[in-house]
């Protein structure tokens, strides 16, 4: 490598891993893949009698623990009894003890969505009245913080690992088999494999902490570990690592023995090799397919395969590259790499990329599911800019490819140059073969007399002999060195290494937001647990109905007895219609000069938010578009003016929402 390119290489390698890591940082620690999309009771109803369980309805499955469901009395202490179970569907329950008393209860959930994404919340609900409550729900931890952080870049880890592991034992097989022999090719396969390796303990040693409390002490909690093994995340980690057991064998073959023999040996080994190569890369694929996106939602069938099939696609097109990006920096003199090589991953390339082309509009179709979500959800949004980055990738792959077939032309004309040189080397060899012959015989007898001479300085001949294979040794690093300076000021090799260093930036930055996209809710389970929140929520509006109070009042002075009814109609958070009629004790509507509402929440200390309705006829006044906040059992006081002095407040609480 050139002096002036060190430093541009390691200031891009710098700059890569600062987008990667902004990528990583500023992603949602771990965004739930199921949606709470329902429970009974409602959150921030107000129940007459204690209900025999709490139930709550999820978007899809989610695996459940034994504190994964807990309801808490207002002193903060468990109210439930036994553990959550599954009571039909995506619904999960849990019974509280009899004879609870009245006040404000907490639920709190913690469980893993079935793409194994952790998931938690909480909510509360009364029994007779709201009261105050010494609970305060914990902030979400699982998922989040230092441990959230450790596991997301162990995700990216295990990613960039598996490509280049992956791509480039594919290079050297497919590309360049004479590859197995460098070692820089070498290095970069084995760090591939021990990145993935490292990455997949420690994916294994932060899964239950991930899971549950994010504690970092919980790391080393084996009992945790154990209950991790359990799981379907457990088993698919567990498998990543027999099998890169296997690939472990295979790399010790590939470059040992395999490496040890002629083109023609490497020629019938190279079938089987791939064969057993590609079941063991496929394999380690499965591991993410079995566990994460694909295992569930619509058609897990076909998405699994598709998904093994998109993750060879991909390491075989970013891992290759960074092969081929270190064959064209750090291949020996000696082994450089040929332009064929280049060319025959080049049409590897193309067609991983239509292979994830197909497989990632199947993904999306799958995973959006509308135009609406592409842009107003976060996952389509990262599916947007990693689209742009392929797009942005096989731009600068293009120029690449321009660049190999300009190489390919300078070395067919170099080797036709040297070919001539040779043939006149040789007709220049037999000219003067006549000449040579006539003076050999003075010069057999100059020689045997020479070497008669020196027989008694032998000692001295080992001497020059060292001298001359130092001398050797000189002139072969000179010459490698002056080969090496040669290759390097090629025009079209150095354009091609800076076109595949360009690729190779863009494919770090690519495979974070891979990472981020994975970590991302999809877009169809957004859409779908906003409708059917929606639903829920007009199925409990449209329950509610109307709430009617009638209260007796006494302003004094003239008249000042009477009856006021108030309705709100349909009583729900949001907006409302309200009705305020007046009537004298003899069931004659009147009208008193002022009548005005007000709302108070006082569980939380909302309110008074007043009301003021406007006159329809005699005793009837009339308010639209009410809008009361949130739900619970508001105080509704209702103010009546009898005259300019007389004036009473009269009130009664009822549940709205």
């Amino acid at each position: 490598m050139t002096p002036t390119i060190v430093p541009r290489v390691r200031s891009l390698v710098l700059l890569l891993l600062a987008a990667a890591a902004l990528l990583l940082g500023g992603a949602a620690p771990a965004s739930a893949h199921a949606a709470l999309t329902g429970s009974d009771p409602r959150q921030g109803a107000v129940v007459d009698t204690a209900p025999a369980q709490v139930s709550l309805t999820f978007s899809e499955a989610v695996s459940l623990s034994d504190d994964s469901l807990q309801v808490l009395d207002p002193k903060g202490e468990r109210a439930q009894t036994g553990e959550a179970r599954a009571v039909g569907g995506t619904t999960y329950a849990v019974k509280l003890r009899p004879g609870l008393s009245d006040g404000t209860y907490t639920v709190a959930y913690q469980v893993v969505s079935a793409d194994s994404h952790p998931v938690s919340g909480a909510y509360t609900f009364s029994i007779g009245a709201p009261s105050s409550t010494s609970v305060t729900p914990a902030e979400r931890t699982a998922g989040g913080g230092v441990v959230g952080w450790l596991y997301g870049f162990g995700r990216y880890v295990s990613y960039a690992g598996y490509a280049v592991l992956a791509g480039g034992v594919a290079f050297v097989l497919a590309c360049w088999p004479r590859g197995s022999g460098v070692r820089a090719v070498q290095r970069l396969v084995v760090s591939g494999w021990m990145a993935l390796t490292a990455a997949t303990l420690g994916l294994l040693a932060l899964r239950g902490s991930y899971t549950r409390s994010g504690a970092l002490g919980d790391v080393f909690d084996l009992d945790l570990l154990g209950q991790v093994l359990q799981t379907k995340t457990g088993a698919a980690l567990v498998s990543r690592l027999l099998l890169l057991a296997a690939a472990a064998l295979f790399i010790a073959v590939l470059f040992g023995a395999y490496d040890k023999r002629d083109d023609g040996e490497k020629r019938d080994l190279t079938f089987a090799l791939a064969l057993g190569g590609g079941v063991v890369a496929a394999g380690i694929a499965a591991t993410w397919a079995m566990a994460e996106h694909a295992s569930s939602g619509l058609q897990p069938g076909i998405a699994m395969p598709v998904d093994v099939v998109h993750l060879l696609a991909v390491a075989a097109w970013l891992g290759g590259l960074g092969a081929l990006l270190v064959s064209l920096y750090r291949a020996p003199v000696q082994t450089p790499l040929p332009a064929r090589a280049v060319r025959r991953f080049s049409r590897i390339a193309f067609g991983s990329v239509l292979a994830l082309v197909a497989t990632g509009l199947y993904q999306s179709w799958r995973q959006v599911g509308s135009w609406s979500a592409l842009t107003g959800t976060r996952y389509g949004q990262l599916l947007l800019v990693k689209v742009g980055l392929v797009v942005l990738l096989v731009g600068v792959a293009w120029i690449s490819r321009r660049w190999t077939g300009q190489l390919a032309e300078s070395v067919a004309a170099g080797a036709a140059g040297k070919g001539r040189e040779r043939e006149s080397a040789k007709a220049a060899a037999r000219n003067g073969s006549g000449a040579r012959a006539g003076s050999g015989s003075g010069g057999s007898q100059r020689g045997a007399a020479g070497a008669g001479g020196d027989e008694p300085g032998k000692s001295s001949g080992s001497g020059d002999s060292r001298r001359a294979a130092q001398l050797a040794r000189q002139r072969a690093a000179v010459a490698a060195a002056r080969r090496k300076r040669e290759r390097d000021a090629d025009p079209q090799r150095y354009g091609l290494r800076r076109s595949v260093l360009a690729e190779a930036g863009v494919a770090v930055v690519l495979l974070a937001v891979t990472t981020a996209l994975t970590s991302a809710e999809p877009g169809r389970t957004v859409e779908e647990a906003e409708a059917a929140a929606a639903s829920s929520s007009s199925a409990a509006s449209s329950a509610t109905g109307v709430v009617t109070l009638d209260m007796a009042f006494d302003a004094g002075g003239t008249d000042g007895k009477g009856v006021v009814r108030l309705d709100i109609d349909p009583a729900r958070v949001g907006g409302n219609e309200m009705h305020v009629y007046v009537q004298r004790p003899n069931g004659r509507a009147f009208d008193p000069p002022e009548v005005k509402v007000a709302f108070t929440l006082e569980s939380r200390n909302l309110g008074p938010l007043p009301v003021v309705p406007d006159h329809i006829t005699t005793g009837h006044w009339s308010a639209s578009g009410v809008q009361i906040p949130m739900a619970g059992e508001w105080k509704i006081a209702v103010t009546v003016r009898t005259s300019d002095i007389d004036q009473v407040t009269v009130s009664k609480n009822a549940q709205i929402g």
